[in-house]
C-alpha cells in the first residue's frame, strides 16, 4: 500500500483540510465517528492510502493538524467530524503568528517544529510504504506560509526520496485579508520553488469568480469556496484512493507533469460547474466535461490559460464512461488548440479514468495543468511586493524576528527568475538548436517546426 501523510497548517489549511476529510470520508463510506457504512468493496480497497485502521475497524485519517493558535483546532473538534481525528495529532501554539511569515518560520513556528515533526515521524513510521506528504496551507498569512514552508524544508531534508505535494492558497488582490500578504507570499513561494515536488495553486479570486459567474451565488461564504477546493482535491486524489482503469500515484503524476524541477506549480480545475437552476438543462457527457474542463472559467487560479501555453496536462475523469470517447475528446481538444500546447513535448496530455463518481454527480472531471500562464499569478505578487519593499514598508516587523533585508531581496530574485523561466519555455520552439530555448526577446514565428 502506498500511504500518504496529510498535514494541514494554519487557519486556512485546517478549514480546507477538514472539508477535504469530510468529502473523502463520505466517498469511502466512513461516518463522522470513523466507522464504515459503505456499500462497495472498492471503497475499502485502497483506503489505507489516507486512513489508518484503529481498534474495532475504526478508520482514522492519517492527518496532522498544526496551528500556532488553539482557536482553529477547537472549532474543528466541536464540528460534526471532530471525533474523526486522532487527538494526539493536533499540535498547536498559543501566541499565533500575527500574519508574519518570520514568526511562523523563525520564532513561534520553530518553537513547535520539533513536536510537529515527532507526530509526522510517528505517522510515517506506521506506514508500510510511504509515498509522500501532502501539505495544505495558505501563502498569505503567517502560520500557513511560515510554519508550512519550514515544515516542508524539514520534510525534504529528512525524507529526500519521498514526494511533497502542497495545496497552496495564493493571495489575490480582490480577496485580500492582510496588508503584508505580498511579503508572506513571496517569502513562502521562494521556499516552495526549492522544497516541493508539486504545488497546486488555488486562488481565492478565481474561486470567487466561479461562485459569482458560474454558480450564481450572490454572497459566497468561505464554506462555498472550501467546497470548491475540496471537490478539486478529491478529484486530484481519486487515482490514489480508488482502483481505476489507469492507476496513477504521486510519482507517476510528478514524472508526467514536471518537465523541469522548478516548474512544478499546477493550475487545478473542475467540471461540471453549473448553477443549481441550470443543472436540469445540461446533460453530463464526456464532450461537455472536456469542454468545461479546459475553459478558463473553471480554473481555480486567476490566470488566463490562453495567455500562456500548456507544458503538460493531466485529466482525471470519474464515473462510468467509455475510455474510447474520453481519448477521442482529449485528442480533439489538442488538435483544435494545438497553439496552446508546447510542441516540443509530444503527447503532453495524460488521462486517468476512475469508475466511482463523486457524491451527487453521475460523472465529473478534474483538470491539472502545468501552464506557463501561471507566471501571471507570480507577477501579481512580485509587483505588489516591489511596491512595498521599495519604501521598506512594514519591514521592521520581520527584521524584529531575526530576518535581514537580504532575505527579502533573495526571495524576490528567485521569484523573478521563476517568472522568466516560464516565459522562456513559453517562447521556446521545437526548431531550436540542440533543444536550447530561444532568448525571450526572439519573437516566435507561427509555423516554426
Amino acid at each position: 500500500m502506498r500511504e500518504i501523510v496529510h498535514i494541514q497548517v494554519g487557519k486556512c489549511g485546517n478549514q480546507i483540510g477538514s472539508k477535504f476529510w469530510e468529502v473523502i470520508s463520505d466517498e469511502h463510506g466512513i461516518d463522522p465517528c470513523g466507522n464504515y457504512h459503505g456499500d462497495s468493496d472498492l471503497q475499502l480497497e485502497r483506503i489505507n492510502v489516507f486512513y489508518n485502521e484503529g481498534l474495532k475497524s475504526k478508520y482514522v485519517p492519517r492527518a496532522v493538524l498544526v496551528d500556532l493558535e488553539p482557536g482553529t483546532m477547537d472549532a474543528l473538534r466541536s464540528g460534526v467530524y471532530g471525533q474523526l481525528y486522532r487527538p494526539d495529532n493536533s499540535v498547536f501554539g498559543v501566541t499565533g503568528a500575527g500574519n508574519n511569515w518570520a514568526k511562523g518560520y523563525y520564532t513561534e513556528g520553530a518553537a513547535i517544529l520539533e513536536s510537529v515533526l515527532d507526530v509526522v515521524r510517528k505517522e510515517a513510521e506506521g506506514c508500510d510504504c510511504l509515498q509522500g506528504f501532502q501539505v495544505i496551507h495558505s501563502l498569505g498569512g503567517g502560520t500557513g506560509s511560515g510554519l508550512g514552508t519550514l515544515l516542508l524544508t524539514n520534510l525534504t531534508e529528512e525524507y529526500p526520496d519521498r514526494l511533497t505535494v502542497t495545496y497552496s492558497v495564493v493571495p489575490s488582490p480582490k480577496v485580500s485579508d492582510t496588508v503584508v500578504e505580498p511579503y508572506n507570499a513571496t517569502l513562502a513561494a521562494n521556499q516552495l520553488i526549492e522544497n516541493s515536488t508539486q504545488s497546486y495553486c488555488i486562488d481565492n479570486e478565481a474561486l470567487y469568480d466561479i461562485c459569482f459567474r458560474t454558480l450564481r451565488l450572490k454572497t459566497p461564504t468561505y464554506g462555498d469556496l472550501n467546497h470548491l477546493v475540496s471537490a478539486t482535491m478529491s478529484g486530484v486524489t481519486t487515482c490514489l484512493r480508488f482502483p481505476g482503469q489507469l492507476n496513477a500515484d504521486l510519482r507517476k503524476l510528478a514524472v508526467n507533469m514536471v518537465p523541469f524541477p522548478r516548474l512544478h506549480f499546477f493550475m487545478p480545475g473542475f467540471a461540471p460547474l453549473t448553477s443549481r437552476g441550470c443543472q436540469q438543462y445540461r446533460a453530463l457527457t464526456v464532450p461537455e466535461l472536456t469542454h468545461q474542463m479546459f475553459d478558463a472559467k473553471n480554473m481555480m487560479a486567476a490566470c488566463n490559460p490562453r495567455c500562456g501555453r500548456y507544458l503538460t496536462v493531466a485529466a482525471v475523469f470519474r464515473g462510468r464512461m467509455s475510455m474510447k470517447e474520453v481519448d477521442e475528446q482529449m485528442l480533439n481538444i489538442q488538435k483544435k488548440n494545438k497553439d496552446y500546447f508546447v510542441e516540443w513535448i509530444p503527447n503532453n496530455v495524460k488521462t486517468a479514468v476512475c469508475d466511482i463518481p463523486p457524491r451527487g454527480l453521475k460523472m465529473s472531471a478534474t483538470f491539472i495543468g502545468n501552464t506557463t500562464a501561471i507566471q501571471e499569478l507570480f507577477k501579481r505578487i512580485a509587483e505588489q511586493f516591489t511596491s512595498m519593499f521599495r519604501r521598506k514598508a512594514f519591514l521592521h516587523w520581520y527584521i524584529g524576528e531575526g530576518m535581514e533585508e537580504n532575505d527579502f531581496t533573495e526571495a524576490d530574485n528567485n521569484l523573478s527568475d521563476l517568472i522568466s523561466e516560464y516565459q522562456q519555455y513559453q517562447d521556446a520552439v521545437s526548431g531550436d538548436q540542440d533543444g536550447e530555448e530561444q532568448d525571450t526577446e526572439d519573437e516566435e514565428t507561427p509555423g516554426d517546426a
